[in-house]
């Protein structure tokens, strides 16, 4: 039996043959990272997650549907961005909500997480919380797609208010970079001119 050889003609076609026998190829969506973005330097010796939610999976809940998983997008966000830089107490980023709810043709999502700063002892000593929401209503032509951008978009408005509050709630627990204090040039001594010479 001869060989088959996939040309570049026939490599071009594949995308419509398969699409023919009922076969689209997978789409990928790009996954969601924030290690780009200017870490929050905490004075704790060290930084956790912990989730207190857990979707049910059954609807309304379709948080399972998503091209990326709410829950696991908000603890990357929390590993990227809050950096441990001190000697002592821990900081716990809680996530308490990250669903993704339908009813009829309005699709809710909405994200709480709260930093909570616990001593060496054991006692919460501060805390700041922040909440984001996203509504669709009306016709979804595509879920996948519609869900991808309502996670990317609530993690947008996450990032600007968590830090927002962290700075408004915590800052004796923030370590700031200093600016380096610029070195000023040791004054020149003017040397007295020579008296001209006379010929």
């Amino acid at each position: 039996m001869p060989a088959f050889r996939l040309t570049r003609r026939s490599s071009l076609l594949l995308p419509f043959l398969l699409a023919a026998c009922g076969g689209e190829p997978a789409r990928t969506y790009r996954p969601l990272r924030y290690d780009y973005l200017k870490p929050i330097d905490l004075a704790v010796k060290s930084v956790e997650v912990a989730v207190g939610f857990a979707p049910s999976g059954v609807r309304p809940d379709i948080g399972s549907a998503s091209p990326v998983d709410p829950v696991a997008t908000l603890r990357q966000m929390g590993e990227d961005r809050l950096k441990a830089m001190g000697n002592a107490a821990r900081a716990v980023l809680v996530i308490s909500d990250a669903s993704l709810i339908r009813r009829n043709d309005e699709i809710q999502g909405s994200m709480v997480a709260a930093l909570e700063i616990i001593t060496d002892d054991g006692q919460r000593a501060a805390s700041a919380q922040a909440r984001v929401s996203r509504r669709h209503t009306g016709r979804v032509d595509d879920l996948p797609q519609l869900l991808y951008d309502m996670v990317s978009g609530m993690m947008d408005d996450m990032n600007i208010e968590l830090e927002h509050q962290i700075r408004t709630h915590l800052k004796t627990w923030l370590v700031e970079e200093v600016a380096p204090v610029p070195t000023v040039p040791a004054p020149v001594e003017a040397a007295p001119l020579a008296a001209p010479r006379r010929y």
